[in-house]
């Protein structure tokens, strides 16, 4: 009787320890899934060469790149606009110099050499370090002869040492006009900017673009590169030991592209001729006194055609990623690093730092006028540096005591991107031609005429005013975007909404490049 109870007993014992590892079995299965499920994957696995590709940002990126086409001028080669043409072949003529390329600012016919510049900064860095996922789409050759369009006007802009040709046109004389590039008939005069008359930051910005595209065309014409990086040297030392605003020096930019600063932009020259050079006396200029004097460390800033800081953070701090011992300890540029954690963690809507400039459907919403440069910018950087996160197996970002990972930063990235795209109240795309709903009435002047309409500079505003949607579509321009209650007014008239711009295509062809399939972010761009 007693054995047969000690055995019953035994048999009891088994079978609640077996209950027992059941249940914890599944609670930890449970666990991993939960962590999986928050994470959207293996946060630590390092991706690869290019993978799958997702077709809404292809599509969305193969449109986007165009714009650059629509807004050339000078002799256009294998024009693939049909409503463009050959314009301002005489630019810079009445002081003996080839200012024909570039590309025209907005809607309008003006050449602006400080947003032109960091388009092809932005636009360089983008290819930098998106161009393995670019050319996966087939888009990267249309990218390099896009910046290189920009570049050769920039080259032709810099004749002396101490001189640089900033603008192509009197703007209050070609806003008074609405007509086509390809009939202009106004005078163009060119404005520069010298010791007498300096201009730091037009200077610096043009010194950062030469010196971003030198790397990228570093391989595929070595000759051009060279003469890239010998420009933005000289560039650079013109802007630093001339040090004043362009604003000052040319009262009337005030009124379109005024800088608020200069020093940003020495600092962002400097950081991306230390990329194109390896000299270490770049890389002291930004962790000496300069970065002490300008850099704003702890605050973060917004990243735009006017003030660089977030973007040359966000930069340096790739140092600390993948450099050597001399970058990766150094204590400059862990402070460039911590302000670019500030920055990202400001991003996330989760973050106990999160920004509330944002409206209620979670965009990124800081300006009236042209509001969506700085949501589309600002996961540009995020989207970098989740990718160097990522590569570097760093997999936590810490926002004052909680903690979020590569994932985490890409759930914003892609709510940015996919909210330009028509994830939003109005079910719009605000990329032109992507979709089914789109902006018609593009504030645009090449858009808004009929390619066989010749007009003078008067009698064209009839199509400005027109209730007739754009005979032409501007493809791939991004417009200025929604007001903070995200209503979108689709008028011509309507400049603060409706506007597209180069600076704004810069950031969303590198926006949508991080987005379109997923590889390992380059550890060097030489």
């Amino acid at each position: 009787m007693g054995a047969k109870s000690r055995c019953k007993g035994w048999w009891a014992w088994l079978l609640v320890l077996a209950i027992f590892g059941l249940v914890v079995g599944a609670v930890v299965l449970a666990v991993v899934k939960k962590v999986k499920k928050n994470s959207g994957g293996d946060d630590g696995a390092v991706p690869g060469p290019p993978g799958a590709i997702t077709q809404k940002y292809s599509d969305a990126l193969k449109l986007a790149v165009q714009f650059f086409d629509v807004q050339k001028s000078g002799q256009l080669v294998d024009n693939k606009i049909s409503w463009r043409g050959d314009s301002g072949l005489k630019d810079g003529s009445d002081v003996k110099l080839d200012l024909s390329k570039g590309m025209y600012d907005a809607g309008d016919q003006m050449k602006f050499g400080f947003p032109m510049a960091y388009t092809a900064t932005v636009l360089s860095w983008t290819i930098l370090e998106y161009g393995d996922q670019m050319d996966a789409v087939n888009q990267l050759q249309t990218a390099q002869a896009s910046l290189k369009w920009i570049t050769d006007f920039l080259v032709n802009a810099h004749p002396k040492d101490n001189v640089l040709y900033v603008q192509v046109g009197d703007p209050k004389k070609d806003h008074a006009c609405w007509y086509r590039p390809e009939d202009m008939t106004e005078s163009r005069p060119v404005t520069q900017v010298n010791t007498s008359a300096p201009g730091t930051d037009v200077a610096a910005e043009t010194a950062a673009a030469m010196a971003s595209a030198s790397l990228v065309f570093k391989k595929s014409d070595a000759t051009y590169s060279d003469t890239l990086l010998k420009h933005a040297k000289q560039l650079f030392t013109f802007a630093d030991k001339n040090r004043g605003s362009y604003s000052e020096s040319i009262p009337e930019v005030q009124q379109f592209y005024n800088s608020t600063g200069y020093g940003d932009e020495l600092l962002w020259a400097a950081a991306w001729l230390y990329h194109a050079t390896g000299d270490k006396e770049y890389l002291d200029y930004v962790t000496g006194e300069n970065g002490d004097e300008f850099a704003q460390f702890g605050k973060p800033t917004w990243f735009s055609w006017d003030n660089k800081l977030a973007g040359t953070q966000v930069l340096l701090s790739r140092l600390t990623f993948f450099g050597g011992k001399d970058t990766s300890d150094n204590s400059g540029l862990q402070k460039y690093r911590k302000t670019a954690e500030a920055v990202i963690c400001g991003f996330l809507p989760s973050s106990p730092t999160a920004t509330k400039s944002r409206t209620d459907n979670g965009l990124i919403w800081v300006s009236e006028w042209n509001a969506l440069q700085q949501p589309v910018a600002a996961a540009f950087l995020a989207a970098l540096y989740s990718d160097y996160m990522l590569t570097s197996r760093s997999t936590k970002l810490e926002c004052d005591g909680d903690t979020y990972k590569p994932s985490d930063i890409r759930k914003f990235v892609r709510s940015q991107a996919d909210y330009v795209l028509g994830d939003n109240p109005m079910k719009m795309s605000y990329l032109v031609g992507y979709g089914d709903k789109y902006p018609k009435y593009v504030h645009h002047r090449g858009a808004s005429i009929p390619a066989n309409q010749k007009t003078g500079c008067k009698d064209g505003f009839k199509y400005l005013d027109s209730t007739d949607p754009n005979p032409n579509i501007a493809v791939g321009a991004l417009v200025g975007g929604p007001f903070l209650n995200e209503t979108y007014i689709d008028a011509r008239n309507n400049s603060k909404q409706a506007e597209p711009s180069t600076y704004n295509s810069a950031v969303i062809v590198g926006l949508l490049s991080s987005l379109v399939t997923t590889s390992s972010a380059v550890k060097s761009f030489t």
